[in-house]
């Protein structure tokens, strides 16, 4: 290994997607002879791994096995922590009914699904109640807090939303019911009125809090959990009944973190970590016939979370029924966990032939904004559920930020997606500030809106005047990072061992990207819709499969597919474990692209 450099990885400064590569941190170039035997090597990658993510040299180890006693802060750290844990104390001390009110997505039903089971474990027989997508909206809504208190909850838990809610909370309040909310969103100045409000989004966060903003609700939750716990131990609630068992919550909590795309360092990492760990048990009757349903019988991975199971639990909530979520994770029937998850599997079917249409159409509207810094899409008869996955779609092929707007008559849902740099969620709200939606909110990399249809221009032109320079700067610099660059022998399944070490990987913590060659495509197809498979081989005689997943239409998949006339390429990408065969091989996800020679 070379100390850290700022010259082209392999000399490619233009790859066939248009990007320079350069490296992560530190030059990781593998000889031949290296990369063979990677073993000697393990923790060397591993540790190079960990600093080009941000970690202390004299941190290494406690980031090389990420454990809850090494990461937990204190949860008294957090504003209102106390309030919310005593407030809840005294719901299972003296028998009163509460009520769980999650947001329709992964994270909030995650999060609902985990009071409620802990409250169940405490004695406390909880209910949930989840909102309708569209009849409803997101959010907590007066109405439904109002009939909540009036059927017989004496106290409101908000998961997943509420930070923003200030009329709907007033309702509950003069009503008499007290409301706890439980959220990451960012938060106005100005708080509603709840009994308390857990947020280390708050502006009046603790240094300590705060910098655990990039929890999920869910981990808000579980924090919330322990503080509950303590609370009971120190009024005696546990002389001769037993503590519930907060470790095998964590699950939920991985699920919920993954699947909300929250950043993965520091406690989310251990969360995900230990949590993976609590899902290789299959102890949860409904995430077991969920992992069933998608077919999933191996020690699940972060990524199964984000591209198998969160988006069943999502297909409820987005075109199906909200509750359907909730009902699995926290249900002890067999037979009703297989029905559930069967009828997830399906809706989640049917939400992709939905999102391919709203995706065709939004892309149609593309060419008429190549000169606007966030792309902003809108059509009538969109379906709101898949709106935030086609934002998201519409961002990776663009490279810019970008809001999809459903319309009917009255109004417009809209869900944005954003890019490392250029904070979409405070943009929304400045907009609300501004007049010019009814209602938004959300956090630096998602964000939600309802807007009336006329201002949708003006809508537009306020985020292009607001993020343009953001934007640019974000772009100008976009690069291909690469951690490790080898020949073919070096693609081993013992190498993918050893990048796994340093994961679990999502937001904020990158998988490593490896570039390998130079090889000669000795065969390229298209398979399924839309994806590039290919077969290549190196120098040193060994070859290897990839696969460039939706990418038919790029250049580099045309100019791969015609191998140009026998030029060999170097190839970018992730690498993954194919154990489809006799022997498991490694395999490249093929991301970038560039001319050998």
């Amino acid at each position: 290994m070379t100390p850290l450099t700022f010259a082209p990885v392999l000399g490619v400064t233009t790859s066939l997607s248009g990007k320079a590569w350069r490296w992560r941190g530190g030059n990781m170039e593998l000889g031949e002879e290296q990369a063979g035997d990677p073993r000697g090597l393990d923790r060397t990658i591993l540790d190079q791994l960990l600093l080009t993510r941000g970690v202390a040299e004299d941190d290494l180890e406690r980031h090389a096995r990420p454990t809850l006693r090494a990461f937990l802060p204190d949860p008294s750290v957090f504003r209102d922590m106390d309030a919310a844990a005593e407030r809840l104390a005294d719901s299972v001390t003296n028998g009163e009914r509460v009520t769980v009110y999650g947001d329709y997505d992964v994270d909030g039903a995650t999060s609902a699904a985990l009071l409620v089971e802990l409250l169940r474990q405490l004695g406390n027989d909880a209910g949930y109640y989840i909102p309708d997508r569209l009849l409803e909206g997101y959010g907590p809504s007066g109405e439904a807090l109002v009939k909540l208190a009036e059927s017989g909850s004496q106290l409101i838990v908000t998961v997943d939303c509420g930070a923003m809610a200030h009329e709907a909370l007033g309702m509950a309040r003069d009503v008499g019911v007290d409301v706890i909310v439980v959220d990451h969103h960012k938060c106005s100045p100005e708080l509603p009125p709840a009994r308390a409000l857990v947020n280390p989004n708050r502006l009046d966060e603790s240094d300590l809090g705060a910098a655990h903003g990039h929890l999920a609700a869910v981990g808000v939750a579980f924090l919330l959990g322990i503080a509950l716990v303590r609370t009971l131990r120190a009024r005696g609630w546990f002389a001769g009944r037993p503590e519930p068992d907060l470790m095998g919550l964590l699950d939920l909590v991985a699920l919920g973190t993954v699947a909300d795309v929250a950043a993965l360092h520091g406690l989310n990492r251990a969360f995900v970590a230990q949590g993976l760990k609590i899902l290789a048990r299959r102890e949860r009757i409904g995430m077991a016939a969920l992992m069933d349903a998608s077919r999933l019988n191996r020690a699940p991975q972060a990524s199964d979370l984000g591209f198998a199971l969160g988006p069943r639990i999502n297909a409820g909530g987005r075109i199906g029924e909200s509750t359907l979520g909730v009902r699995l994770l926290t249900t002890t029937d067999p037979e009703e966990a297989r029905a559930i998850a069967a009828q997830l599997s399906q809706l989640n079917e049917e939400r992709r032939a939905i999102e391919a249409a709203v995706q065709e159409a939004a892309e149609a509207q593309l060419a008429g904004q190549h000169n606007m810094a966030v792309q902003v899409l809108s059509g009538h008869g969109w379906h709101p559920g898949v709106i935030g996955i086609v934002a998201g779609r519409i961002k990776e092929k663009t490279g810019k930020p970008a809001v999809v707007i459903a319309l009917d008559e009255a109004q417009g849902k809209g869900s944005g997606r954003s890019i490392s740099g250029v904070d979409l969620g405070a943009a929304i709200i400045a907009a609300r500030e501004a007049g010019l939606l009814v209602a938004g909110g959300g956090h630096a990399m998602a964000a939600g809106l309802t807007i009336e249809p006329a201002r949708l221009a003006d809508f537009a032109g306020f985020l292009d005047e607001r993020l343009a320079r953001d934007v640019d700067r974000a772009r100008a610099g976009a690069a291909m990072l690469l951690d490790l660059a080898l020949a073919p022998g070096g693609l081993t399944p013992d190498l993918v061992e050893t990048l796994e070490a340093a994961g679990p990987y999502g937001v904020g913590w990158p998988a490593p990207r490896v570039a390998v060659g130079p090889v000669r495509i000795i065969k390229a197809d298209i398979v399924g819709k839309d994806h590039l498979r290919l077969i290549a081989s190196g120098n040193d005689g060994k070859s290897f499969k990839a696969i460039a997943f939706r990418a038919a239409e790029s250049e580099m998949a045309q100019t791969l597919l015609h191998r140009s006339n026998g030029r060999r390429f170097h190839l970018a990408g992730r690498v993954k474990l194919d154990d489809w065969g006799s022997r498991p091989a490694a395999e490249l996800q093929l991301e970038d692209a560039a001319f050998a020679d």
